[in-house]
């Protein structure tokens, strides 16, 4: 079965699972999941995880992102975006860039937000984006995330364009609507690109058209979504317990999770170590034992 990971270069005008459903098709398999849901009107980087691969699904959504964002003033949207219904308008100040750094600083670090109505979060087993398009709004709990970096590329009269460097559950469309309302204007998301995920890079990603005329050479390996863990190489005998489920001695080692590693190179998944313990979290690959070891 067709195993490992593209960096998809979404184009605007699908979803993240039209995406998705392209590259079954595509590639004549059903076991393919996204790292990290995409508007349709965005655009960049989706990781697509296929075969044994989507069971490190978990990590590539674990992965800081970075955005090119435009931020329109004077107006707010039910979408959080350009695309949706004005339901409040302002007038346009004037503000410096001076004003535009002091306000971008008060965005750094850790914070609360509450998730746009218009999202992919469930609520009761009903999507919320479902639910505002038949008018009801939910109370939504407000969750933790991070924004490591705020930066001021462009301004102009009525628009700014940023970069944006956060974790994961931040919604950028709910990160600019606050940033104008701090400006004291309504604001909304006229433009997003999404330049990274973890590992994966705009520079390094294809286009739909590009893996459909050779679907099988831009396959990376699974490994690709854990290159940040340390690699533990271990011995076949190690290998053999550990894929097996028994949890195995490795003198030495410090507490944490790793890439396990056979001696001749092959990754077999995820492990964790614990006072010198090594158990296994995520395999992918189960070590084949020669006869002498059996």
């Amino acid at each position: 079965m067709t195993s490992g990971i593209l960096n998809v270069l979404k184009p605007c005008g699908m979803t993240s699972h039209d995406v998705v459903g392209f590259l079954r098709r595509t590639l004549q398999t059903k076991k393919i999941g996204h790292g990290g849901t995409l508007d349709p009107d965005a655009a960049g980087v989706l990781p697509v995880f296929i075969g044994t691969a989507t069971r490190l699904l978990e990590y590539a959504v674990e992965g800081r992102k970075n955005y090119r964002a435009e931020l329109k003033f004077g107006i707010k949207t039910d979408t959080g975006d350009d695309s949706g219904t004005i339901i409040a308008s302002s007038e346009v100040r004037v503000v410096t860039e001076a004003e535009i750094q002091e306000t971008l600083q008060k965005f750094i670090g850790e914070q609360k937000q509450i998730p746009p109505m218009y999202s992919a979060i469930k609520k009761d087993g009903q999507k919320l984006y479902q639910l505002a398009r038949q008018g009801i709004e939910v109370e939504r709990e407000a969750r933790s995330i991070t924004i490591d970096a705020l930066e001021l590329l462009h301004k102009t009269g009525t628009s700014l364009i940023l970069d944006i460097v956060c974790s994961k559950g931040t919604y950028v469309r709910t990160l600019l609507e606050d940033i104008a309302a701090e400006l004291g204007m309504c604001g909304t998301m006229s433009f997003l690109l999404r330049k990274q995920v973890g590992d994966f890079y705009l520079s390094e990603a294809k286009t739909l058209e590009e893996i459909a005329a050779a679907p099988y050479a831009y396959l990376l390996p699974a490994e690709a979504a854990v290159q940040d863990l340390q690699e533990l190489v271990l011995t076949d005998k190690q290998a053999l317990r550990i894929t097996q489920g028994v949890k195995t001695t490795v003198r030495g080692i410090s507490n944490g999770t790793y890439r396990l590693k056979t001696i001749t190179g092959d990754f077999l998944g995820i492990g964790s170590a614990e006072s010198e313990l090594v158990k296994a979290e995520k395999i992918l690959k189960q070590f084949q034992a020669d006869a002498e070891m059996i």
